[in-house]
């Protein structure tokens, strides 16, 4: 059952899996704003979701439907943990699962996970193999670095295609590079080419450096990928997939309402577990561009709690000269709960 990649546009546009910043609240957002092809979740522990005390993991799978098609993005080492965790998240009602086998963060490298993977080619097989048993039909892809110390994609991405996932997104730089130098977008064409000549139906996705949707198109004539993921260019934009709309021509008032907007969703959704402090880099990047930004946010540093933000957010001289009714009361905390078909505001 591949229907939701089956019917993607070519090419598609797919938001990015982010830490601490695609959760369920900012998601929401953008599925409101400036709606992508497809969307991934934070990269969440299959392991930790086969543990009891799992209810805190639960809370980052939460998604409403507008958000469709959703797709939960596990990470780990063990496929009989990545089985059990793929079979939870079939039940949970996604659309898509997605293993990460490129986060460079020390801790989840140390498990075996996450870029670690680009090392043992066979393991990373058993993980979309196992994925795929426990996913009960639903599509599985991989999202993978060019290799661990270099570009080693003439082995490691035929050795993936084997296990036929779905789709294979590329973050196209090296684990040992990071993203300290620009992506390598001839190393997606090279990717293109070894899928095309092995004959496999995978999907290639490439990912890395992209700036907006027409830097996005840019690269897939460059490169003849099937589609972009797009990531750190949502940081302050959740305009960013709305064709419509660029964001130098955002009022500033406008991007105030909306990050208002996005910190009640995650007061609602996530206020009772995550501090509000994760907020904060949003504000920066919201924050941009128009005369008293730099106090406004300064001003935000301090803020302890939801109803401060919106009080020096409505005294900026900005908003006060621009609509306020569309902002609407403050909603009240939530705690949601993950289920066949989550829900929400």
């Amino acid at each position: 059952m591949q229907a939701f990649w089956h019917a993607l546009p070519k090419p598609f546009f797919i938001l990015a899996p982010l830490a601490g910043v695609t959760d369920p609240a900012f998601r929401r957002l953008i599925a409101k704003h400036g709606k992508p092809h497809a969307m991934w979740t934070e990269f969440t522990s299959a392991d930790g979701l086969c543990a009891p005390g799992r209810d805190r993991l639960l809370r980052d799978l939460v998604y409403a439907e507008s958000e469709r098609p959703i797709v939960a993005q596990l990470f780990g080492a063990k496929p009989d943990m990545m089985e059990r965790a793929a079979a939870l998240v079939a039940e949970l009602g996604f659309d898509g699962i997605d293993i990460n086998m490129g986060c460079p963060d020390r801790s989840v490298e140390k498990r075996g996970g996450g870029a670690a993977l680009c090392k043992r080619p066979a393991l990373a097989q058993a993980m979309i193999r196992a994925a795929k048993r426990g996913a009960g039909g639903l599509p599985v892809s991989a999202k993978i670095r060019l290799g661990h110390d270099r570009n080693e994609l003439a082995i490691w991405l035929p050795a993936l295609l084997e296990a036929e996932p779905v789709a294979i997104t590329i973050h196209a730089r090296t684990r040992q590079e990071m993203s300290q130098v620009p992506a390598h977008w001839d190393a997606i064409a090279q990717a293109v080419d070894i899928r095309n000549r092995l004959g496999a139906p995978a999907y290639i996705v490439g990912n890395g450096d992209v700036t907006d949707l027409a830097d996005a198109r840019r690269k897939v004539r460059a490169t003849g990928a099937d589609g972009i993921m797009l990531g750190r260019a949502i940081f302050g934009n959740p305009w960013l997939f709305d064709e419509r709309r660029a964001l130098a021509d955002i009022p500033p008032a406008e991007k105030l309402r909306v990050l208002l907007e996005h910190t009640r969703l995650f007061e609602a959704l996530l206020g009772d577990i995550k501090s509000l402090d994760t907020m904060k880099k949003h504000y920066k990047a919201y924050l941009k561009g128009f005369d008293g930004a730099k106090a406004l946010f300064l001003q935000l540093m301090e803020a302890r709690d939801v109803n401060e933000v919106e009080r020096r957010v409505r005294a900026c001289p900005i908003l006060r000269r621009s609509p306020w009714a569309a902002i609407g009361p403050l909603p009240g905390r939530t705690a949601q709960s993950v289920g066949p078909r989550p829900a929400g505001p």
